[in-house]
Parts: structure tokens; C-alpha cells; sequence
């Protein structure tokens, strides 16, 4: 792995971790200014295309204050960087507060895209687009052989 990648990755770390913890401030540095020809864009699973840093940002604030509990685990993490620009792909394995009287955790599975853009502050989230994996009976199948 190239050093680039390294640094990329590692601030893809602090991404997951700023959610986790629920630090806007830290999610705050992450993610690159809007400029003129580039702007932040963000896909949560289930929701529209949000456009623009402040959109982005205040997305970022309303999960954060409506989620008490959330953990992420990382896998199939595959980084390619051409010249300023840098694409992550991972699974996001992730235990939630379940909102179910009777479960007290939800797991779910998101593949994830993390575009980052190296500015004049170093490496920037451009953009995330989270996708879920939808479990049918035969892949809960397969994990109970």
C-alpha cells in the first residue's frame, strides 16, 4: 500500500470514528469546502442526493443527535488513488440501538464509496455514498449452515 493510501485511509478511520463518537467538530474537518466546480455530496441509504457542505454537515449533525449508539466494523476496504483524487470502497458492518422494545441491538450491512480530494489543508472527504445490502431468506440461510 502506497503512503497516499495510507493517509487516506486512515482519515476514512477517523470519518467512521467522528460518527461513532458523535464529534461534528472532528466530522467538521473531514469533509473538503465546496469550491467552485466541486462540491461535498453525500447518499445515505434511503435517502435523496444531499449537495452542498452545510447540507451535508447538518445531515451529519441530525444523525448524530438521533443516534444514540452506533459502532462500525470495516471490511473489504479497497483504496485507489489517481493523481489528487482518491476512491475507498468497504462494507460497513454496523450495531445499532435497535428501536424495537424487544431487541436492544440492529445490525445491518451498507457498501460504502468514500471519494476524497487532496486540497491545500491535505486530504478532504469529497463525497459518501452508502448503498445497503439487503439479507433474503437464502443469504440467512447460508449463514445458519
Amino acid at each position: 500500500m502506497t503512503t497516499v493510501a495510507a493517509e487516506i485511509e486512515k482519515l476514512n478511520e477517523a470519518f467512521y470514528t467522528a460518527i461513532e463518537s458523535g464529534d461534528l467538530d472532528r466530522m467538521t474537518e473531514i469533509w473538503a469546502d465546496d469550491e467552485e466546480g466541486r462540491v461535498a455530496l453525500c447518499v445515505h441509504p434511503g435517502w435523496p442526493m444531499l449537495s452542498g457542505r452545510s447540507e451535508v454537515l447538518r445531515s451529519w449533525a441530525l444523525i448524530m443527535a438521533n443516534t444514540p449508539y452506533i459502532q462500525f466494523v470495516l471490511t473489504d476496504v479497497r483504496t485507489t488513488v489517481i493523481g489528487d483524487v482518491g476512491l475507498l470502497t468497504c462494507a460497513e458492518n454496523i450495531l445499532t440501538a435497535a428501536d424495537t422494545e424487544d431487541a436492544t441491538f440492529a445490525a445491518g450491512r451498507v457498501v460504502a464509496t468514500n471519494t476524497f480530494v487532496r486540497t491545500s489543508a491535505g486530504w478532504r472527504l469529497w463525497s459518501h455514498h452508502g448503498s445497503p445490502v439487503l439479507q433474503g431468506e437464502d443469504d440467512e440461510e447460508e449463514t445458519e449452515e
